[in-house]
């Protein structure tokens, strides 16, 4: 297969690599730093105790993509969620193909236009449970061996092939016949302890252990489950972390079980590692994937008369964060002056 990996990050990176390990054609496409950086380096991959090199072909541009083939089966979208409108722009203007386009990015709602531009029966949704970390340009680990679900847009397309594909490149790889509750269900796990750990600058596992804190995520987490309800989405397991499992306990479990028991699984998941929507806060681009998030969820439960308190907080105020519209100062290491924002609208 002739495979376009658009977007040649930590996930971008470690999907080409292991898809050209395995023999298919693979071309890298990123910014010029990164695309150079590769093409005089190549991409180290190390998983467990197995280190593998590969030497992939990168360019900076559709041109220089179809320069180096004129057509491609499968176009690989690992950009960040709020990166993908350009690069849609991008393919649309200059790619006269009809390949298969895989959305890898977190995020509700990042299909759609993908869809609308090309087609259903061209777009996969794509939900990796896999982390992979860079420490250097070229240098990703694969932190946790978990896999990949792939749903088709046309529902009940026929994907075994590209299930196929990945599962021989030696990415455990399933096919999910619902890419909607597919991708709310990763979006359900993405946003435990993410949004509310970037407004409060503090690891995810104190954001649980504080009773403030604690109290937001749980009705964070109910107000997505009661969206999914209304939209008729059910709550799918993925590899790795169980999304039923977080939902019984959520709807279920007393709060003198749950709260120990999801803090030491938040604080041993994540350590002290930060959270995606905090690495985005202080990067300076101004720019978060909370409102593919907890935004999204927002709106959504907005639309249908569902409310949704916590999310359209934690959505708003980080926005404003990351837009400098708010001093980082008025919530840092506050989480009782959040839920107080959070009151201020129920």
């Amino acid at each position: 297969m002739r495979i376009l990996i658009y977007g040649a990050g930590a996930i971008g990176g470690y999907l080409g690599s292991r898809l050209l390990q395995s023999g298919q054609q693979v071309v890298m496409l990123d910014r010029r730093q990164v695309a150079d950086a590769i093409n005089k380096n190549g991409i180290t991959v190390k998983e467990g105790d197995q280190k593998d090199h590969v030497q992939p072909t990168a360019v900076s541009s559709i041109a220089q993509a179809l320069d180096v083939m004129d057509d491609y089966d499968l176009i690989v979208m690992s950009l960040k969620s709020f990166d993908l409108p350009d690069a849609l722009d991008n393919l649309s203007d200059l790619y006269p193909g009809s390949a298969a386009i895989l959305t890898t990015g977190n995020g509700i709602g990042i299909e759609e236009p993908f869809i609308e531009c090309f087609g259903a029966k061209r777009v996969i949704a794509g939900s990796l449970t896999t982390p992979v970390s860079k420490n250097k340009q070229h240098h990703l680990i694969v932190e946790r061996s978990r896999g990949l679900g792939l749903s088709p847009a046309n529902p009940g397309q026929d994907i075994r092939n590209w299930v196929s594909m990945f599962q021989k490149a030696g990415i455990p790889a399933v096919s999910i016949a619902d890419h909607l509750s597919m991708k709310w269900s990763k979006a359900l796990l993405n946003m435990v302890g993410n949004a509310s750990s970037a407004i409060l600058t503090m690891p995810p596992g104190d954001v649980y252990h504080d009773s403030y804190g604690f109290d937001l995520e749980i009705r964070m987490l109910q107000e997505i489950l009661s969206v999914m309800k209304r939209k008729n989405l059910r709550v799918i397991d993925l590899p790795g972390p169980s999304a039923t499992s977080l939902t019984r306990a959520v709807k279920w479990a007393p709060r003198f079980l749950l709260k120990p028991v999801l803090t030491k699984l938040v604080s041993g998941g994540r350590g002290e590692k930060m959270p995606s929507f905090y690495i985005d806060l202080v990067s300076g681009r101004g720019k978060s994937e909370v409102v593919y998030h907890n935004g999204a969820v927002a709106d959504a439960g907005e639309a249908l008369g569902v409310d949704v308190p916590v999310n359209r907080v934690l959505n708003d105020v980080l926005v404003r964060l990351t837009n400098q519209e708010e001093d980082g100062s008025t919530f840092a290491h506050h989480p009782r002056r959040l839920a107080a924002e959070v009151e201020k609208i129920v």
